[in-house]
């Protein structure tokens, strides 16, 4: 118990053989229960598990018998959660890399029910930069940025820190089964989150690098799967928020900015072609792109305006 609520902490895991025990066993005393969820390893990750549930009662193994990715295994974890009506259910890599002294900084809020659900966030410290190898600090700044836009929680950062901390009453809310299963899903999770109103806070926490951790991560690939992900889940959060469940007119705004911009596109290919062709440009054709880009620009920042201060107290 922590400030009178069940704590629970979700460990997915995937060929940590080398990690997870220190990870295990350094989890706080408070913590009323451990579950690891085992993503079809294929080293001993689950045997060293099964050894330490041995000695550690509140340590629970899922193993799964497909690989569904490192969101899959903490929607697993989720589920057991709720299945165990736990208050509160923080998350917690497999790999080391969640310094177990702001567990209780992350659990704060939504223990005293100031927050629906809490996530860290390594970019508070000074010397993050020097911290945090450099491609993926500029690869989290991107999705941060695109985050905010899609998700409608401004004020958020670091989009991809999975050390996060989650109420009961959101677990049961959401549709878990629905959210994404890969390396996107903290960028879903909010996303959904924002759709129902929850309250998100950003909590500083310490980066952790260099202790033997190897992150398979490709930010080639990764970045443009999330980028789709983040604009189809940006479009869906506004018809969900904006038109089914209140309608609000900065639906419109976006709407036609996204129509404008994209007009500019071919105005764009039609004035060059005919600088390239004829050597002049087209008077009227120049008036016309330099009306869609400036409409579009203007209408899409009185957009984002207006979501930011529908949400500004969602924090």
């Amino acid at each position: 118990m922590y400030l009178q609520k069940t704590i629970a902490v979700v460990v997915p895991a995937y060929n940590e053989s080398k990690l997870i025990a220190h990870t295990l066993t350094t989890i706080p005393s408070l913590v009323d229960t451990i579950i690891v969820v085992d993503d079809k390893s294929n080293d001993t990750t689950a045997e060293i598990v099964k050894e330490i549930a041995e000695g550690d009662r509140r340590v629970i193994l899922i193993q799964h018998e497909v690989n569904q990715g490192v969101g899959g295994a903490i929607v697993t974890g989720y589920k057991k959660a709720v299945e165990l009506e736990i208050d509160v259910t923080a998350v917690m890599a497999g790999d080391g890399q969640m310094d177990p002294n702001d567990l209780t900084n992350i659990l704060d809020p939504v223990a005293n029910g100031d927050a629906d659900y809490t996530k860290g966030n390594r970019l508070f410290q000074g010397d993050a930069w020097n911290m945090i190898p450099h491609y993926r600090y500029f690869g989290n700044s991107f999705l941060s940025l695109l985050t905010k836009i899609a998700s409608g929680y401004w004020h958020i950062a670091d989009s991809q820190t999975g050390y996060t901390a989650v109420s009961l009453k959101v677990l049961k809310k959401l549709h878990l089964d629905t959210i994404y299963k890969r390396y996107g899903m903290p960028n879903d999770m909010l996303i959904k989150l924002n759709q129902y109103d929850f309250r998100v806070r950003d909590i500083h926490v310490r980066p952790v690098y260099n202790i033997g951790e190897k992150s398979e991560i490709k930010l080639f690939k990764v970045i443009p799967k999330i980028s789709w992900l983040l604009i189809k889940g940006f479009w869906k959060r506004l018809f969900f928020k904006y038109v089914i469940k209140d309608f609000h007119p900065l639906i419109f705004f976006y709407i036609l900015s996204f129509l404008l911009l994209i007009a500019s596109f071919p105005l764009t290919i039609r004035l060059f072609y005919i600088w390239a062709v004829k050597g002049y440009i087209p008077g009227i054709n120049a008036m016309a792109l330099v009306f869609t880009v400036i409409s579009g620009l203007q209408t899409l920042f009185f957009g984002m305006w207006f979501d930011m201060e529908y949400n500004k107290l969602l924090r």
